[in-house]
């Protein structure tokens, strides 16, 4: 943490702490709800808005006396930065803290951009609260009372929703540990928690979905980082939700590894309302998967599938198909595994065109593949930029990149859209365009937010 010499006045007023989400791939943003309820618990009356749902409220940035900017991901952090000047703008004298995953990462460049504060792994809510407690202890007056209602979260409504053959869900979202056992070098996970996770208690985590369900929600998205770090911990609180709301069903993300460690207990996740599990797959290259430390290959992700969808349950991978080691033939891989096991549906389109994010302190960094080449750190964009030594690589993911984004901003099926890169990637190779088998892809459950980083 950065050390903020000026004195504060007193933070118990409403509206004297402002909470401010940039972006949480669609659902209500923890990044505001804990540190909301933390702050509740503590006695103050913090103010909250989610700019990826509704406009940035300048009463609000100007009333306030600390503001905390949410930034758990990359995409975040880019829109919290954009931020920063408008909020000095407004309130030249707020403190400013940005806490998440990347505030961490990228702790020296925020500082060198005004940012007060930085705040990274672990309990982030009890930070915050013990930050402004430290800060207020520094208090030479009182703030006069700010007359200003309570703020509310955003409704569920107003984020994406739960999909699967006409049937639409309100989403609530919790997440039951905090870190990862787990070391992948390209995750920005393992810089900040160093393979380490711990539980958050089941009654945290139970009083959340109670409260979402009041509101609305038949659906709750279980947001870990790997729901199966503490399997038992993770079934105990599914047992205790599905027997007091047994009608809801629910989403998790977990390791192909883990499928295949825990498969014994899928059985039980769909009888409690399992409907889909998402996996970073990110690649079928045994070069690839060795340099990302993935610790699966092709043919575990194939018995994952069938370990998933013989429960009912879908698997939704995801991908990182464009990485300084990916092959054109590795990316029509991907595209005809897709095809083969009738995923298409179980894709969002965006996932082929992801390009490798290498930020400030990755693990990727410390691999000999990624120390031989010609990396630029770019502070502005938070990573490493890298160039593709096929350049048909860098070619073909602005060309579906773009693609992607028409088409979802058209509203074109994602069948249709997959044939359309299909055809563009094979069009480079120099091979035939692929067959079109429809009939195989049936729709799946999902939520109604591609999936960002």
């Amino acid at each position: 943490m950065n050390k903020k010499t000026s004195t504060l006045s007193l933070m118990h007023t409403p509206g004297a702490i402002l909470l401010i989400s940039c972006y949480e791939l669609g659902h209500r943003p923890i990044g505001l709800t804990r540190p909301l309820n933390a702050f509740e618990e503590a006695g103050f009356l913090p103010h909250t808005i989610d700019i990826a749902v509704e406009p940035l409220d300048t009463d609000k940035v100007q009333n306030a006396k600390f503001i905390g900017i949410s930034v758990p991901m990359h995409t975040a952090l880019r829109l919290g930065v954009h931020l920063l000047q408008r909020i000095r703008d407004l309130n030249p004298d707020v403190v400013i803290c940005m806490y998440g995953l990347y505030a961490e990462l990228n702790a020296d460049y925020l500082y060198s951009l005004g940012v007060d504060y930085c705040i990274g792994g672990g309990d982030v809510s009890i930070q915050l609260v013990e930050l402004v407690q430290s800060l207020e202890e520094n208090e030479e007056q009182e703030l006069p009372a700010i007359d200003v209602s309570i703020g509310k979260l955003p409704t569920l409504e107003k984020y994406a929703q739960f999909e699967d053959n006409g049937e639409v869900r309100h989403v609530g979202y919790t997440e039951t540990t905090h870190g990862c056992k787990h070391l992948c070098t390209h995750c920005p996970i393992p810089p900040v928690y160093n393979g380490k996770f711990s539980p958050v208690p089941q009654e945290i985590v139970l009083k959340e979905i109670h409260k979402q369900v009041a509101e609305g929600a038949t659906h709750i998205t279980f947001g870990d980082p790997d729901f199966l770090n503490g399997p038992l911990h993770g079934l105990r609180i599914l047992r205790a939700m599905h027997e007091t709301y047994p009608d809801i069903t629910f989403d998790f993300t977990t390791k192909i590894e883990h499928i295949l460690k825990h498969g014994k207990h899928f059985p039980e996740f769909a009888e409690l309302g399992c409907r889909f599990v998402i996996s970073a797959v990110e690649s079928l290259s045994e070069t690839v998967l060795t340099i990302l430390e993935k610790q699966h290959t092709r043919s575990d992700v194939e018995d994952a599938i069938e370990i998933v969808h013989g429960e009912g349950i879908a698997l939704r991978p995801t991908w990182v198909p464009f990485t300084p080691w990916t092959t054109l033939a590795d990316y029509l891989e991907i595209l005809k595994f897709v095809d083969t096991h009738g995923l298409v549906y179980h894709v969002d389109p965006v996932q082929f065109a992801v390009r490798l994010l290498i930020p400030p302190g990755s693990y990727l960094l410390n691999r000999t593949e990624t120390k031989a080449l010609p990396l630029t750190l770019d502070e502005t964009a938070f990573s490493y930029i890298w160039v593709h030594p096929d350049t048909r690589m860098d070619e073909l993911h602005k060309t579906v990149n773009s693609l992607v984004e028409n088409d979802t901003r058209t509203g074109v099926d994602f069948l249709d859209t997959f044939y359309r890169i299909w055809e563009v990637a094979t069009g480079l190779s120099g091979k035939s365009p692929p067959k079109i088998s429809k009939n195989i892809h049936l729709a799946a459950p999902r939520i109604t937010e591609a999936w960002f980083c």
